[in-house]
């Protein structure tokens, strides 16, 4: 039986042989792209509508664990991993396809290497982030990159991270040390600085530099700080009596939602405030999420699990969300009111159980219709629109594994 490793918010890593040789998939940070990590390389594809953007092969990368794109950019973050690897799984590197060349060293212009296995990458235009199992680096990206700071963590092995990647704020969250908590490294930024840099396809070219992370960096809480020796006090919400199983961030970063090991519950939480401000139900039996995910303008989450359900929650309009019929009867005792309190799915639909997925949020079609994109790591693509009161369609299904390249990456 195949099992699967959730790395958060838009992504999922197999962790036994993978179906049709996928090791991971991940979105990129407006859900407009996703690439796929495989035993035969790297596959770059447009969502909508669905083509192969482009692709390197075994023979340029090897067989990859982890593959995370710079928005729609020239530059991918590669994780060696899978049965026949070219590159340590104690290493990140920058593969910059702007390049002259067609080998791969004329491709990689920087390395981050560690001394335990990356288990997540997350990138934005100002920083990378790199996920070990006991520590989270943080360095400017991707000119003159430069360790920050960096975070000891509670056990994750799951790499969970989630990283806002709107530059109007910089907000990283990850587990806290307390079982259940979620650690928040937040700082608002200055109305979208780059640098003095832009990031485009094709425009950007960075330097090949070897980066090795120091012993002796200071813990910082603020994410926009680069000075040595200044902190805060910890930013920390209290979410779930079990360890946390998934987390992810909405794109300005005002919203984080979580879930735990036990999978029944969505709970969402002011970053500012640390105030919860809904809790929304997948269920009442224990499962593994794979992926949370918010709609571009935040009005609803959708979330997939091994159940082999994908659940879509209203979040702007809760009162669109089904709840629990025994919320009609009156007064309950506290048990059975947690769980007439908590708010269903609007709408679900279902994919192969037996195969872990990604999930986002298509474009508006109307007003009235949106629609929700599920990546199975089986090979199949799924989109289904859905109606406020609760219809869901399938509106298109196909294989991305069997499309052909339909541009140069």
């Amino acid at each position: 039986m195949l099992s699967f490793l959730c790395l958060g918010k838009r992504s999922c890593t197999m962790t036994q042989p993978p179906l049709r040789g996928v090791t991971s998939l991940h979105f990129n940070q407006d859900q407009s792209c996703f690439c796929c990590a495989m035993e035969t390389g790297v596959r770059i594809y447009n969502v909508e509508p669905l083509m192969e953007k482009g692709h390197l092969d075994h023979e340029q990368v090897g067989s990859v664990g982890l593959v995370e794109m710079l928005h729609r950019s020239n530059l991918l973050a590669l994780v060696g991993g899978g049965s026949s690897p070219k590159f340590s799984e104690i290493s990140v590197l920058i593969w910059d396809d702007a390049q002259e060349g067609k080998d791969s060293k004329d491709k990689l212009v920087l390395e981050f290497t560690f001394t335990k296995p990356v288990l997540a990458v997350r990138m934005r235009y100002d920083k990378i982030v790199i996920v070990l199992r006991n520590r989270i680096y943080v360095y400017s990206f991707p000119d003159n990159p430069r360790k920050l700071f960096e975070f000891d963590t509670r056990d994750n092995p799951k790499g969970l991270c989630d990283l806002c990647p709107s530059l109007e704020k910089q907000l990283l969250v990850f587990p806290g040390h307390k079982c259940g908590s979620l650690q928040l490294v937040v700082r608002v930024g200055k109305g979208g600085e780059r640098g003095g840099w832009t990031v485009s396809l094709g425009e950007l070219v960075v330097p090949f530099v070897h980066v090795t992370p120091s012993p002796n960096c200071p813990l910082l809480q603020d994410l926009a700080s680069t000075k040595p020796g200044t902190s805060s006090a910890p930013f920390t919400i209290n979410a779930h009596q079990s360890d946390v199983a998934c987390v992810s961030l909405n794109q300005p970063g005002t919203v984080v939602a979580s879930a735990s090991q036990k999978g029944t519950l969505i709970r969402l939480f002011d970053t500012q405030s640390k105030e919860k401000l809904v809790e929304l139900r997948r269920g009442t039996d224990p499962a593994t999420l794979y992926c949370i995910n918010f709609s571009h303008d935040s009005s609803f989450l959708c979330a997939s699990s091994d159940k082999g359900t994908v659940h879509i929650f209203a979040l702007k309009d809760t009162r669109l969300n089904r709840r629990s019929a025994l919320a009609r009867v009156g007064k309950v005792g506290p048990m059975i009111g947690q769980y007439v309190d908590s708010q269903w799915s609007l709408a679900s639909f279902t994919v192969p159980a037996e195969s872990a997925c990604i999930c986002a949020f298509g474009r508006n079609t109307s007003k009235n219709v949106n629609s929700v994109i599920a990546i199975c790591v089986d090979g199949t693509f799924h989109k289904y629109v859905f109606t406020p009161d609760g219809n869901c369609n399938r509106e298109a299904f196909d294989v991305y594994l069997d499309i052909c390249d339909d541009d140069d990456f």
